[in-house]
């Protein structure tokens, strides 16, 4: 099976001042699809900024990043963009909702930007709010949603366009244990439903739902194993269903 993300040799240097940092150095790594994979590492290991490359938010200094069998690592700016809208759901600690807009027109947002017609936008995003469990939330603004109803929303944005990859950054950093626990539950549907999964976190608690880990330590892959103590959430209150 050709994996869905083949990283080789994967580099990327900042300047600060007339310091050079190597956030990483030298990365080579495959994910395949449907895979629940655990990005873990200190503060400072280069977990963020592999996470950016592989969401293709930045660009690396060296080596190759293909996605779904295309080089994205040599593209610029708004061919970076085009990619990332139509493969990959963003899934952030912050939320990253705009205040202004209630949860129904955050979540159709992405389909603006795609071109979709305002009728089917809003369709497509009360569906994806009904499958996280907010069909009645929808004309609520994010100040008028729990932390968790508010991660719901942002993961129903992330799934409005049907993408193939999910990335998930601390997805549960602002959250608290039980809320936590939902979340999880809700990226475990996900994953279920065909979509790869991509799990940012320094919580050990939250990388063992992943079936992967990828350590990461000073810019390189320290391990990469397979967990063979997977936690699943097994809540018939979980009303997620692929639309």
């Amino acid at each position: 099976m050709n994996a869905i993300i083949s990283v080789k040799e994967l580099t990327k240097t900042y300047i600060m001042g007339t310091t050079k940092v190597h956030a990483l150095q030298g990365v080579t790594l495959d994910i395949h699809p449907n895979e629940f994979v655990a990005l873990m590492g200190p503060s400072g290991s280069g977990k963020s900024t592999l996470m950016n490359l592989l969401g293709c938010l930045d660009t690396p200094t060296s080596g190759e990043y293909w996605l779904n069998s295309i080089n994205v690592s040599t593209m610029d700016d708004s061919e970076l963009a085009e990619v990332r809208n139509k493969e990959i759901g963003f899934i952030f600690q912050t939320f990253n909702l705009l205040p202004r807009l209630s949860a129904l027109e955050n979540v159709a947002l992405p389909l603006v930007y795609a071109g979709i017609s305002k009728a089917a936008r809003r369709e497509k995003a009360m569906q994806v709010l009904e499958a996280v469990g907010l069909g009645d939330r929808v004309e609520h603004k994010p100040n008028e949603l729990s932390g968790g109803q508010r991660q719901r929303v942002a993961i129903a944005r992330a799934l409005v366009n049907d993408p193939s990859i999910i990335l998930a950054d601390e997805p549960t950093g602002n959250l608290d244990t039980k809320t936590s626990i939902e979340i999880m539950g809700i990226l475990e549907e996900i994953h279920r439903n065909g979509n790869t999964v991509i799990l940012v976190t320094h919580e050990p608690d939250i990388a063992e739902h992943a079936h992967r880990a990828v350590r990461l330590r000073d810019g390189m892959v320290e391990s990469d194993e397979l967990n063979q103590n997977i936690v699943t959430v097994d809540d018939p209150d979980h009303r997620y269903k692929q639309g």
